[in-house]
């Protein structure tokens, strides 16, 4: 029989669950809001809330290039528009006493797909030994959370969703063993652009401590004013009463009106400058000055990112990869160039710029890859190691190559520096751990 336990949060009484080492409070709303509209925080309630389902989905398409694990990225999670929740992990023997680090996880996928409570994100492993309390959050997605115009359809409906998950974690998690004055953003890919940005708003200092900025497609950031004005265009028949399944059809007719807009349009959705809560794109570089005293950042990217993205390089481009003696040089440098323009110079420039700002920062390279496989340290390769959940991981085409006590070894590092981060403990100026990872304090 499950074990349950009670908590009583200033948001209303809780019954959460034991799950092994861990427990588990789920599927807590943190906000509200219609369709195309603005998230209001959730009210309060009087009667014990049963938190024992997971968070459910946005609505979303399957993206094929993400979605190859067992199971598929969402598992068996339902799908629901109210989806603004977020679930809490925390060890399972913690003491009555313990105030411990707290670590806010915003979920990748272009903007377009994942769940805070997909199975490949199960923070259990992290929680249970490196004793932190992990928040995993769900927000809107795509059409629903990044299409908007700005008039009729507000922007930024996915970033708003997030911020309004960390002032109720700032307002609640004490209830559960977190320390609300030592919360740590930490997310990947879209997660981790968004997290950049939430750091350019008003109140960013107040929300976290720390940020972990994973593989943060910065590169595509700028310069996206014209793409997302056609985008709202070809997504204005678009209604707030319309099944949401001719939204989900509709937002592929959006998605190809950015293709054609180069690198940007690989990820068309996403944050859109000079709308709240975001300043204008000429403002953003003096925004993020005026915050870095303020947050410590980790920041970097795998040292492979566009390996993962190979297959979506139009197919006589990829022939040219398989031409004898000039193929695989050109295959390289594809990928080289591709992770450096989406990823890697923009992070250098973030790191640089917070630390010249007078911000405490380090940047990584994640080093390391599985024996022989043609992915090598590819776009999402950190996160086996960093979730460590084998029944989910063991299956992806990510990790073939590598038995899962490797896996598992790299994995007890990775969460240790990233647990370690969040404490506010020091990492170290420069080190690199047995071809798993690279990284350097930038001093100031």
């Amino acid at each position: 029989m499950t074990r349950t336990l009670r908590f009583d949060p200033p948001c209303g009484p809780v019954e959460g669950w034991a799950d092994g080492a861990v427990v588990r409070v789920t599927g807590l709303p943190y906000a509200r809001a219609g369709r195309f509209e603005r998230p209001e925080p959730a009210p309060d309630w009087t009667h014990r809330l049963r938190a024992t389902q997971w968070a459910p989905a946005c609505p979303q398409v399957a993206e094929p290039l993400l979605d190859e694990g067992p199971g598929g990225v969402l598992g068996a999670l339902r799908q629901d528009e109210r989806c603004q929740h977020l679930s809490i992990t925390r060890p399972g023997d913690l003491a009555a006493h313990e105030a411990l680090p707290v670590m806010v996880w915003i979920h990748g996928g272009s903007y377009t797909s994942g769940a805070g409570d997909a199975p490949c994100y199960d923070p259990a492993a992290l929680v249970a030994e490196q004793r932190v309390v992990a928040v995993s959050v769900t927000y809107r997605l795509g059409m629903l959370g990044y299409l908007g115009d700005g008039a009729g359809k507000p922007a930024n409906l996915g970033l708003l969703d997030q911020i309004e998950a960390f002032r109720w974690v700032r307002r609640n998690i004490a209830a559960f063993g977190g320390d609300p004055s030592n919360v740590t953003a930490f997310g990947h890919s879209a997660g981790g652009d968004a997290i950049a940005h939430i750091m350019a708003t008003a109140d960013a200092a107040s929300l976290f401590r720390r940020a972990i900025i994973q593989s943060p497609p910065l590169g595509l950031a700028p310069g996206r004013g014209r793409m997302s004005a056609a985008m709202a265009r070809a997504g204005e028949r678009a209604t707030a009463d319309m099944p949401v399944t001719r939204i989900l059809s509709l937002q592929k007719k959006v998605s190809r009106a950015g293709a054609r807009f180069g690198l940007r349009g690989g990820m068309p959705f996403g944050t859109q400058y000079g709308h709240a809560p975001l300043p204008a794109e000429r403002d953003i570089t003096s925004a993020w000055e005026a915050v870095a005293p303020r947050i410590e950042v980790l920041i970097g990217h795998t040292a492979q990112e566009a390996r993962l993205f190979l297959p979506a390089i139009p197919a006589a481009v990829r022939r040219l990869f398989r031409l004898p003696v000039l193929g695989r040089p050109l295959e390289r440098l594809a990928v080289t160039f591709v992770t450096s323009a989406v990823y890697g110079r923009a992070v250098r420039t973030f790191a640089d710029r917070h630390a010249r700002s007078g911000g405490r920062v380090h940047r990584y390279t994640i080093l390391w890859s599985p024996p022989g496989n043609a992915l090598g340290s590819a776009h999402t390769i950190e996160l086996p190691l960093l979730f460590g959940n084998r029944k989910v991981w063991r299956g992806a085409p990510q990790v073939s190559g590598a038995t899962w006590q490797e896996i598992d070894e790299k994995g007890v590092m990775l969460r240790k520096i990233w647990a370690d981060f969040a404490r506010g403990n020091d990492i170290g100026y420069r080190e690199v751990f047995e071809n798993l990872i690279e990284y350097d304090r930038i001093s100031n």
